[in-house]
């Protein structure tokens, strides 16, 4: 089976999971695939990952993270560009979520980063997603 968006697949495995208040789920490894796992690690949205090798792609085994009273973490997480239609920004245009409470996940030329690091870097680039 080929997947023509394994990010869309990636997103919406973990927004079933939450869903379903699963403690991990198990995503297909790629290289932005795992720059977005850092990501929300960096942000504090999953408790970690870890990249299972095979004989073929491997895949990536999320750790989701729930609040301690068991509150869900990633209330929304949406796919903003799409292989039909990219979006790209640039630094001062990458949007900051619920005035800064949420976070953008952009795909630079610095590697997939959190749009407060990619404002610190001062670079823009793919609007990959946003995570409420």
């Amino acid at each position: 089976m080929s997947i023509s968006d394994p990010v869309a697949d990636m997103l919406t495995r973990i927004r079933n999971a939450t869903r379903n208040r699963s403690k991990s789920v198990v995503v297909l490894n790629n290289k932005v695939c795992r720059g977005v796992a850092e990501t929300l690690k960096s942000e504090g949205y999953i408790n970690g990952y870890e990249v299972v090798e095979d004989n073929k792609q491997g895949t990536i085994h999320v750790d989701l993270k729930y609040g301690p009273r068991g509150e869900v973490l990633i209330h929304e997480i949406k796919r903003m560009s799409k292989p039909g239609c990219r979006v790209y920004k640039k630094v001062n245009e990458i949007p900051a979520p619920m005035q800064g409470l949420g976070i953008s996940i952009v795909s630079t030329s610095s590697g997939v980063l959190s749009d407060r690091q990619a404002r610190e870097k001062g670079v823009g680039g793919e609007l990959l997603c946003t995570v409420l």
